[in-house]
């Protein structure tokens, strides 16, 4: 069921869209409604270092719209009643998400509420042009902790073999035992906050805001989003393999500095830098194909060589336009006779 707008109802005074009232009230409803989830997200950004970047999702999101705000104005203005379901959907998770104590889910149900408000107010097109700014808003969102406790074991058995394997090729004695490197100096602990799921998180935000404002295939684009994970495990793994280094040679102060505070600030442009080669890789090993309404017949390749010629030595067209002169004046000659 679809409303269409009236333009002269649009230009008389005192005169509102119902639509765009109703989808105020309920936009103003839905932040009533999340207020409570609001504040438990910002809570964990503020304390959770995993989670620090989701101050800035919102923002990226609004500069993916932005971006992407010549595509609007070619959208014709028809609400849609249907983004009504989409908001009671919305509205049904959050409930479960509340009476079920997941909070996941509940932050999570946000993002239909945002998408059925778009499609209440200009329709399904409009939609279509949102969805990548509301898809990465779930980035905003912190992962339940049962899942976090799942990821962050794995990232810390990798984290510590893989050091540990690295300091032996510099010719570093290293021994792992657990989550805990034996060096010759001290030893060296990979906790849960240095297993690189914080780095993750971050990294797979940051790969998935890349390929939104991007133009690439879409095979650059999922390549892009997957090297998420072992540009992670990289750049952690050169993170530890630097510390235990440092430990080794400098001591353990210096190595402890680099640790929590250089490192930490070192890994986001690293891997923006690993992220900037894989982009030159990529472009390099696929070659974007020519698109269909460009390509040129045999016989307009021909017409383009000739002209080129001719624009690159004149005489040649006066000499070609000589002959067929002299041509023509040998078959009138042949004809009157």
């Amino acid at each position: 069921m679809t409303m269409k707008h009236d333009p002269e109802a649009l230009s008389r005074p005192n005169r509102f869209d119902p639509v765009v009232v109703l989808a105020g009230l309920l936009g103003v409803s839905l932040i009533w409604f999340y207020w409570p989830a609001f504040l438990v997200m910002n809570k964990r950004w503020s304390t959770d270092p995993r989670y620090a970047h989701g101050y800035l999702v919102p923002v990226f999101a609004l500069v993916v719209l932005w971006l992407r705000r010549d595509r609007l104005a070619t959208l014709t203005v028809r609400s849609n009643w249907r983004g009504l379901v989409l908001i009671g959907i919305a509205l049904a998770l959050r409930l479960i998400g509340a009476y079920l104590f997941v909070g996941w889910l509940e932050a999570a149900s946000l993002l239909p509420a945002l998408g059925g408000l778009c499609v209440l107010v200009r329709g399904w097109p409009s939609l279509r042009w949102a969805w990548p700014a509301i898809a990465f808003l779930v980035f905003m969102v912190p992962l339940p902790y049962r899942l976090e406790g799942a990821l962050a074991s794995p990232l810390q058995r990798v984290a510590t073999n893989v050091s540990t394997y690295a300091l032996q090729t510099l010719d570093f004695p290293a021994l792992a035992e657990g989550n805990v490197i034996y060096l010759e100096r001290g030893e060296l602990g990979v906790v849960e906050a240095c297993s690189g799921l914080s780095m993750l998180f971050t990294f797979f935000a940051m790969a998935f805001g890349m390929v939104l404002v991007i133009r690439r295939p879409w095979l650059d684009k999922v390549a892009i989003v997957a090297s998420a994970i072992p540009i992670a495990l990289i750049v952690n793994t050169i993170r530890i393999t630097v510390t235990g280094v440092l430990h080794e040679m400098v001591g353990s102060e210096a190595a402890n500095l680099v640790f929590h505070d250089l490192a930490g600030w070192l890994m986001m442009p690293m891997a923006m830098g690993l992220l900037w080669i894989e982009l030159k890789l990529l472009s390099r090993l696929f070659v974007e194909p020519t698109p269909a309404s460009t390509v040129l017949s045999p016989l307009d390749l021909t017409r383009a060589a000739q002209d080129a010629r001719d624009h690159r030595d004149p005489a040649d067209a006066d000499r070609r336009t000589g002959k067929k002169d002299a041509l023509a004046a040998l078959k009138g000659l042949l004809t009157n006779t």
